[in-house]
């Protein structure tokens, strides 16, 4: 572009500190403007028309388009602004030098205070639909601390969990969240992040163990070391309040590592729903979890509590587990992205089981990004978890996949029988018909949709008991090597025996009217272990879920994913055989819905709750349906379109407790 160049940049007003990125449409990352988009991306000629500037600023992303830019001998020509947001407006004619000033790939940092002294100070990002990109530039750029991220995050979970709408998703905050947070900002300053992650807040499901006392660290005042609380992991239960893991969960030391804070345990489904016949959400610790859509609706689960924490920002982001549907249903029914990855993609160590051959670990978040970062982190081979030896050798950075030019000639394929049958499902018809506006969508974001792409082992997916029976013989001997490895548990609980006289010792706790029930328990009890039948079961699930099931429709017609609405059994064929499933939103109830009866304390469907849109394939394809998920997500904003009802959205800002 020669020695100078000078280009009308439109940035905000409020935002000291903006990266400036130019790059021509159609590279993934702009969005096309109203005019037709042409570049010319070579030194001559010295014009760029529809050239999209990306303005990274402390607080968003914002592109704008600009007509021209021109080097200075053809004189700078005007430039339109064609972003919607009026709000923001033209303050500076930036003045760029050097050959590489103004190169596709050239950045700048633009100090508009050197230009206008005056302006407001950064806002910080609202908390309800704040990103990890914007809580990091806030704590970059030194607009807020993690500790006061802490404060406001534990303010929001109190206005909302118990009082108020009492939503109960967070079943016990971290006790050394604020000191953790004091320890992570001092070391942001001397040495900088450690990740993307690093200061930023996030919910377990409490399933997932972490230490009773967090580490030992050195303090000034007063002097020596100190021991930081940890807290308890109990699945929900009474029964095991009070005891005593022997490490932090896989998954966890790997948050840690990366300088994540721990703020507390979500609420979910009483031993991830498989106690018995119980509604979704509830937990003797914890209570009836319900959805921030409407009053008491049931929130799926059975990461319930972490998907509910995430739809209203309690936290940044959070982890479920799935064995069948327990991330992908509660992400969808709370209007936010989930991943369950592939069995063995993230560590299970230290996870309260259901079964090694379908429980995985996974991110939920408000956003594909969000939820593609923590993945990125939680990914990768674990000495304490065999299966995780069958992934790649290299983990890839899943952000990488995060292109909206995702869906550009691929072959998405639609499983119709069975799984859109509303009869059989008994999905609400409003799903179907938001599902067939989605397959419009895919098509014009560059896909060839195969429709139908039917799997032969469909009906089979709604009679089938293999799994099950897989579940009961797993549990047995998996939950008692868990109870048996605690380090200590005052309750005396050490098997599942003990497990099912403390709920009838203690219904108080256990079994208040209508969660009575242990099934499952019983039933798993009664197991002998490995034997002739639960070998075929395993056997019978990969060939539905994979010889005439996903990888049979893949082949057959030359796919690349498979997608469904979240609801019903679309779940089923990726959980029998371990494969992922990356879930967003889809639509929502209308108003006019009737509402219906779930549990003793919950309803379901009701008016305005969300639903998602499910993308799945084979095995270890998690790179590729991050991306789809992405690219459908950012082409919808579907989230966006609505909010949940007015008192259980928190009111705490972060402005309310900085330097407070």
């Amino acid at each position: 572009m020669g020695s100078s160049a000078s280009a009308l940049i439109f940035l905000s007003s409020h935002d000291p500190w903006c990266r400036v990125r130019l790059r021509p449409f159609g590279d993934g990352f702009c969005s096309r403007g109203r005019e037709n988009p042409t570049c010319t991306t070579s030194g001559s000629p010295s014009t760029w028309k529809n050239t999209c500037i990306s303005v990274v600023c402390t607080a968003s992303i914002f592109h704008y388009t600009t007509v021209h830019i021109r080097h200075p001998s053809g004189g700078v020509s005007h430039s339109t602004l064609l972003n919607s947001a009026s709000r923001w407006f033209a303050l500076a004619l930036a003045l760029f030098s050097a050959h590489a000033s103004l190169s596709l790939s050239g950045r700048v940092f633009i100090p508009l205070s050197n230009i206008f002294r005056a302006g407001r100070p950064p806002s910080p990002p609202d908390l309800y639909e704040a990103s990890v990109h914007e809580l990091q530039a806030g704590l970059d750029g030194g607009q807020f601390t993690s500790v006061d991220l802490v404060k406001a995050y534990f303010a929001r979970i109190e206005e909302v969990n118990i009082e108020g709408p009492g939503l109960r998703a967070v079943l016990e905050l971290n006790p050394s969240a604020l000191e953790q947070a004091a320890l992570l900002d001092a070391e942001r300053k001397l040495a900088g992040k450690r990740s993307q992650l690093h200061g930023i807040p996030i919910l377990l499901k409490d399933n997932i163990a972490t230490i009773a006392s967090e580490c030992n660290c050195v303090r000034e005042d007063p002097p020596g070391l100190t021991e930081l609380l940890g807290m308890n992991t109990t699945a929900g239960s009474f029964s095991l309040l009070g005891s005593v893991v022997p490490e932090d969960a896989g998954v966890v030391k790997r948050l840690r590592k990366a300088g994540a804070i721990i703020l507390g345990k979500a609420n979910l489904s009483e031993f991830s729903r498989f106690r018995g016949r119980l509604a979704s959400g509830w937990s003797g610790r914890g209570g009836q979890a319900s959805n921030a859509y409407f009053p008491h609706t049931d929130p799926c689960g059975s990461s319930s509590g972490s998907g509910i924490a995430a739809s209203i920002g309690l936290v940044a982001v959070t982890l479920g587990t799935e064995t069948s549907g327990s991330i992908t249903c509660p992400a969808s029914r709370n209007n936010i992205a989930g991943i369950k990855p592939t069995l063995g993609l993230t560590s299970r160590a230290g996870v309260i089981p259901i079964s090694v051959h379908q429980d995985t670990v996974g991110p939920m978040a408000r956003s594909i990004t969000d939820a593609a970062i923590v993945l990125s982190i939680i990914a990768g081979k674990d000495p304490n978890d065999n299966y995780t030896f069958a992934q790649p050798p290299v983990v890839p950075d899943y952000t990488k996949a995060l292109n909206r030019n995702a869906l550009q000639g691929k072959r998405i394929g639609v499983p119709r029988r069975v799984f859109l049958n509303d009869s059989i499902t008994k999905n609400h018809p409003s799903i179907n018909v938001e599902f067939e506006k989605a397959l419009l969508t895919i098509k014009a974001l560059g896909a060839t949709v195969v429709d139908p792409a039917d799997l032969p082992s469909a009906e089979e997916f709604v009679t089938s008991e293999n799994d099950t029976m897989v579940f009961h013989v797993d549990f047995k001997i998996q939950i008692n090597e868990y109870l048996k490895g605690l380090l200590k548990n005052p309750s005396g609980v050490r098997s599942l025996a003990n497990l099912i006289t403390f709920n009838n010792d203690n219904p108080e706790l256990e079994q208040p009217a209508g969660f009575e029930d242990q099934s499952e328990f019983i039933t798993s009890e009664a197991t002998d272990g490995y034997n002739a039948a639960y070998f075929a079961a395993l056997a019978a699930d990969h060939d539905l879920g994979s010889t005439r099931g996903i990888d049979f429709v893949l082949k057959k017609f030359n796919l690349d994913a498979l997608v469904l609405p979240a609801s019903g059994f679309t779940p089923r064929p990726a959980a029998v055989v371990g494969y992922p499933i990356v879930t967003v939103p889809l639509g929502f109830f209308p108003d006019d819905v009737t509402i219906g009866p779930a549990g003793p304390k919950t309803v379901y469907p009701a008016p305005g709750v969300p639903f998602g849109l499910s993308f799945f394939g084979t095995a270890f394809s998690d790179f590729e349906l991050v991306g789809f998920g992405f690219a459908y997500e950012q082409k919808t904003q579907t989230r966006l379109a609505r909010k949940a009802f007015p008192a259980a959205i928190p009111k705490t800002q972060l402005k309310d407790v900085i330097g407070k």
